[in-house]
């Protein structure tokens, strides 16, 4: 009985470059991408207050600068909000035209490409690698291997590094890393990413996408029949008697036709440029991307020998059976709606977010103080936190108990300087006649003077009375 293979050692791709209008689209993405993620940690901006860095992601400060926009620990939920987005756009567009995000977008994709560039650069186009690779060890094939993981190594670096930028002021970060003063962390976070881009993008490849990455296995799931695929018209393709490569009598498309042989000639140039290395005329699996390369080769093909173009396409399940493809779907539909949602309420979170941050605590040792004169006196500890870039001036008033005296101390006003907070104590009193009950609701209020900041702040709190005074009545 043969024994069963639980593992199969990776068989090395070499992808063959292609021209056309997905690899111009992929391109213009990548460079797209490339140049905000490696030129935004430079861009400067400036604020009264704060970094003079448009995005940076400041730990210690436990604060977030988006541009003009400053998110403080307590808006983590706004993070909620963008990952709801991110899996409801990925949902939606998924259902719609498949895995568009996996061949155009996604990271592993990106990064994968340049890598495959620079080895094209180094070691030749496909063949020239193949060749290279299953040559033995020469002087030419050190040096060219050197080079490629060199470069491959240098971009990685590049890659952490620029990573790490976006913690930290970047002109000044980027001196204390070549000089040896900047933090473990900075320089740990740098390691990490470089390494792991170098296997993921350099050595791991598609496995990454066949193996690692768990959308692979759950895109089924999101996929019907109305789902824009790469696909390949195997009744144009294959016909009656199959591929068969041009010859006389077959070279053109209305002989191949009459003679019921496929127009597909078997020149492999679509598997060839394939990242994953499938072969898509065996129908869809799991590990296409759709990025489309596939449709560029069989296209490039079909324009030299005079074909139609179209042989492999991004088409869907019903199209290639003649039938009318609909993408006004209920599950299509309820992505959308829901994306729309949560983009909206988390827009209008922003718009609308306080920049007065007032938290309130009672003293509960004691829980209240009878005064010499009668009063009931409650204890409050109140923070303020100023949450924009500017200095402002407070004051605050307590509404929903009337009668009662707010002592602040020798604070009649508050001055807080931008991205400040400040602790205070606030005595509130007040005559156990003018109250009903044990238990009493009342708002303490936060306003600026000077209008810098137009909305007011109030936070509800609860003023104590003994049961024994309220008796006395």
């Amino acid at each position: 009985m043969p024994e069963e293979v639980l593992f199969q050692e990776r068989i090395e791709i070499f992808p063959r470059s292609v021209k056309g209008r997905y690899r111009s689209i992929k391109t213009g993405i990548l460079f797209l991408a490339y140049a905000v993620y490696f030129l935004l940690p430079w861009l400067r901006w400036a604020r009264e207050v704060g970094p003079e860095q448009a995005i940076l992601f400041d730990i210690e400060a436990r604060r977030f600068y988006i541009f003009d926009l400053v998110v403080y620990a307590q808006d983590i939920f706004w993070l909620a909000g963008l990952l709801l987005i991110g899996a409801f756009l990925l949902f939606f567009v998924t259902g719609l035209a498949g895995r568009v995000f996996c061949g155009y977008f996604c990271f592993q994709t990106l990064w994968t490409d340049v890598f495959v560039l620079i080895e094209r650069l180094v070691q030749g186009e496909r063949n020239a690698r193949i060749k290279l690779a299953r040559a033995d060890w020469s002087n030419e094939k050190i040096i060219k291997m050197g080079l490629t993981h060199f470069l491959w190594l240098l971009v990685a670096l590049l890659t952490g590094l620029t990573f790490t930028l976006y913690w930290g002021n970047a002109p000044d970060l980027i001196v204390q890393m070549f000089t040896g003063d900047a933090p473990f962390a900075a320089y740990a976070t740098t390691l990490f990413l470089a390494m792991t881009t170098y296997v993921m993008a350099g050595m791991a490849r598609e496995q990454v996408c066949t193996y690692m990455c768990p959308y692979a296995r759950f895109q089924a799931v999101m996929f019907d029949s109305d789902t824009l695929i790469v696909a390949y018209d195997e009744s144009r393709g294959e016909r009656e008697k199959g591929r068969l490569k041009p010859k006389k009598g077959l070279m053109t498309s209305a002989e191949r036709d009459n003679a019921e042989v496929g127009d597909c000639i078997d020149c492999g140039y679509c598997v060839q440029v394939c990242p994953t290395g499938i072969d898509i005329r065996n129908g869809m699996q799991y590990q296409c991307t759709s990025c489309a390369l596939c449709i560029d080769a069989c296209n490039t093909i079909m324009t030299s020998i005079k074909f139609p173009t179209g042989l492999i396409r991004y088409s869907s399940e019903h199209a290639l059976e003649g039938k009318k493809t609909r993408f006004l779907k209920g599950k299509n539909i309820g992505y959308a709606l829901a994306l729309l949602a949560t983009i909206s309420l988390l827009v209008w979170s922003v718009a609308n977010r306080s920049e007065i941050e007032m938290l309130v605590r009672q003293v509960r040792q004691p829980l209240s103080v009878t005064l010499s004169d009668g009063r009931v006196q409650n204890r409050y500890d109140i923070k303020i936190n100023n949450k924009t870039t500017k200095p402002a001036k407070y004051l605050i008033s307590i509404e929903g108990l009337n009668g009662a005296e707010l002592d602040m101390g020798r604070f009649s006003e508050i001055h807080l300087a931008a991205e400040h907070s400040v602790k205070l104590i606030a005595k509130v009193r007040i005559a156990p006649e003018k109250v009903s009950k044990s238990r009493t609701k009342f708002n303490f209020v936060i306003n600026s003077i000077d209008s810098k900041i137009k909305r007011k702040v109030s936070q509800q709190n609860v003023f104590y009375v003994p049961q024994r005074l309220l008796k006395k009545k």
